[in-house]
């Protein structure tokens, strides 16, 4: 991993002259970490965090309870003053989780703690008992023979392990988003993987798995990571393992969702809008908190905090996306219902409530001043200019990338964030207030800058 830097800027550079044509509009300052909690209860961030998890609870997509959670979201951003606040209908395959149990047979007869994947296939309401194979990663799975797997429940093993930026996840992830549908097209009955997290609790993790046309889903779990160790173990000693499973999982068919759209109107309504997203569904193993009521809270709050006695020069728009932890259906039909309209800038906050620590900048060529502008900013605030992409995430990286927009990716601590990711534990207690308003802090100033901006340029 690179560690990025700050240059140094000339009092004569761009960057500092375009700082010093918005000083009007700068925010209050940086919320301190040792700042009361019970105060930062109080701010607009956490009491809609907290609201939204107590009032609305989880919001599975393409269910009842993410159709509430729209209509309690257009209600909240129309009090806190939004203009227009409204839903986008769209539909989406429905899915819903049914009876979760599996067993380790034998001498040492143990439960397993495990949860269905997103999308899984059923075994019969009686369940099924089958030899299980053991692959110690995705890899090894993919290239062993078909005669290793036919008839067998497979387990995949993985050694995610926690990095700051979150950085394990990509590669690991695939475990479980493809490694279902490989396991399938070599005749395994069902799937057993390590959860995809870097906790020890018997809490495991859900997401979805996809399915290739002409794979038949078959049953996909994950285990929880103390459980996956243990079937490590007796793998390694060469135990020949049995699992009772039974999932009973479910398609409901064509499903209702939606996208929660809101602005706060610009000083010239004709530039292009910013665009910053979260999405409001979450699994429903929990409330959602981190993943992703808190991206939502940072979103709507810093677009507040940006604009607090003085409009900024372009629209904000604030998108609450459904259906992303199934596949990104919200931004995808966000992209398409708004494929005429420009966007200037996206951002995204989509990894939970930790601190800020570096920010990723895309702008067109032409606009070095107003990163070196951004940058200096953060600067001042404790976060550093990464190097490489921003790439925005699946609420805005659809419109984002049809449209060559800018994009700003706000990287958060990760460190302990796939501890909790889809899971149980995905609830308020685990919010830090001081960390999440040090993200509305961060965003607000971003959102002063590039919305007073008069031109933002393309990425080529």
């Amino acid at each position: 991993m690179r560690v990025a830097s700050i240059q140094p800027m000339r009092k004569t550079t761009p960057a500092l002259a375009l700082l010093a044509s918005i000083a009007a509009f700068q925010a209050p300052a940086l919320a301190q970490a040792d700042a009361p909690q019970d105060a930062l209860k109080n701010t607009t961030a956490y009491k809609l965090v907290a609201d939204l998890t107590s009032q609305v609870g989880q919001r599975l997509a393409g269910t009842p309870r993410e159709a509430y959670a729209r209509q309690w979201a257009v209600k909240r951003l129309a009090a806190l003053g939004f203009a227009h606040p409204h839903i986008e209908p769209y539909t989406m395959p429905g899915w819903v989780r049914g009876e979760e149990k599996a067993m380790l047979l034998g001498a040492a007869e143990q439960k397993l703690a495990i949860t269905a994947l997103g999308d899984s296939g059923a075994t019969p309401a009686g369940g099924i008992t089958a030899p299980m194979v053991y692959f110690a990663s995705f890899n090894a799975l993919k290239v062993a023979p078909d005669s290793a797997v036919k008839g067998r429940i497979v387990f995949i093993d993985n050694a995610m392990q926690p990095l700051q930026d979150g950085g394990g996840y990509g590669p690991y992830g695939d475990a479980r988003r493809a490694g279902p549908a490989v396991a399938a097209s070599k005749g395994a009955v069902a799937v057993l993987i390590r959860s995809i997290g870097t906790d020890h609790n018997r809490d495991p993790h859900t997401g979805v798995t996809g399915w290739p046309k002409g794979v038949t889903p078959i049953p996909a779990a994950a285990v929880s990571v103390p459980d996956a160790e243990l079937i490590a173990l007796r793998a390694a000693h060469g135990v020949s393992e049995q699992v009772a499973l039974t999932l009973t999982p479910r398609f409901t068919g064509p499903s209702p969702s939606g996208n929660v759209v809101a602005d706060i109107p610009g000083r010239d309504p004709k530039l292009p809008p910013i665009l910053v997203g979260c999405h409001l569904d979450s699994w429903d193993l929990a409330t959602g908190a981190i993943d992703d009521g808190a991206g939502c809270a940072i979103v709507t709050a810093a677009a507040l905090q940006a604009t607090h006695g003085a409009p900024v020069l372009r629209t904000i728009r604030v998108l609450w996306a459904g259906g992303e932890e199934r596949g990104g259906f919200g931004g995808e039909a966000y992209a398409k219902a708004h494929a005429g309209e420009p966007h200037a800038l996206a951002m995204e906050s989509d990894t939970g409530a930790g601190r800020v620590w570096q920010a990723v900048i895309s702008l067109g060529a032409a606009d070095k001043a107003l990163g070196d502008a951004i940058a200096a900013r953060l600067s001042d605030m404790g976060v550093i200019r990464g190097h490489g992409e921003a790439e925005g995430g699946e609420d805005v990286g659809y419109i984002a990338h049809e449209q060559k927009a800018a994009v700003i990716d706000m990287r958060q601590d990760m460190t302990h964030y796939f501890d909790l990711h889809h899971t149980p534990d995905d609830t308020l207690d685990k919010i830090n207030p001081a960390d999440l308003q040090q993200n509305v802090d961060t965003w607000a100033e971003v959102l002063k800058i590039v919305g007073n901006a008069p031109v933002i340029a393309r990425q080529s």
